[in-house]
């Protein structure tokens, strides 16, 4: 769906001397066909999901967001009741939401719909890659991501388009918030 996505990872990793190749490859449904598909370790799939929480306090949510309680209107309060995470966990794991509602002192997390991915992304589901460009999506990543393998592998906003990176680039260039989340 996006190939502007592609360019920005595209350009983002060049411009920050990253170690990463371009593969291209049959669209495929499963993190297990596109890791075959890649040539990888499905374990080296960094899965993307776009979550909602819900029910997190609203001088919490302002701290999120880097804004003092005074700078937020009552009526954005209202507005930004949910709170976006880009969840990213190794591809042979499953999310524990519980988990990230604890992290962010919520009541409650899910994913996102089909329409708050592709607003808040800019791909549709399968192609979301392990990287933000939305204000209202926050970054977290599950440390079990860079414990196993030296590269990470993604669809790069498009289901034919995957980047394999190395970790360690990935982790400087995003300084990602990190939760432990994933579930074996």
């Amino acid at each position: 769906m996006s190939e502007q996505i592609f360019n920005k990872i595209n350009t983002l990793l060049s411009q920050n001397d990253a170690k990463f190749k371009v593969i291209d490859h049959e669209p495929a449904n499963t993190s297990e066909a596109v890791a075959k598909a890649r040539g990888t370790i499905m374990g080296q799939g960094a899965k993307a999901l776009v979550c909602v929480i819900k029910g997190i306090d609203p001088k919490i949510l302002a701290a999120y967001k880097n804004e003092t309680p005074s700078q937020t209107s009552s009526n954005s309060l209202l507005k930004s009741s949910k709170h976006y995470v880009l969840a990213v966990l190794p591809a042979d794991y499953k999310a524990n939401l519980e988990a990230i509602t604890h992290e962010f002192h919520g009541t409650k997390t899910s994913l996102a719909s089909p329409a708050e991915v592709s607003e808040l992304t800019d791909c549709v589901i399968g192609s979301v890659p392990p990287f933000s460009f939305h204000d209202r999506l926050e970054l977290i990543v599950d440390s079990k991501l860079f414990e196993r393998f030296e590269e990470i592998a993604f669809n790069a906003g498009l289901l034919d388009r995957s980047i394999v990176l190395n970790a360690k680039d990935y982790e400087r260039i995003v300084k990602p918030r990190l939760v432990n989340f994933a579930t074996a």
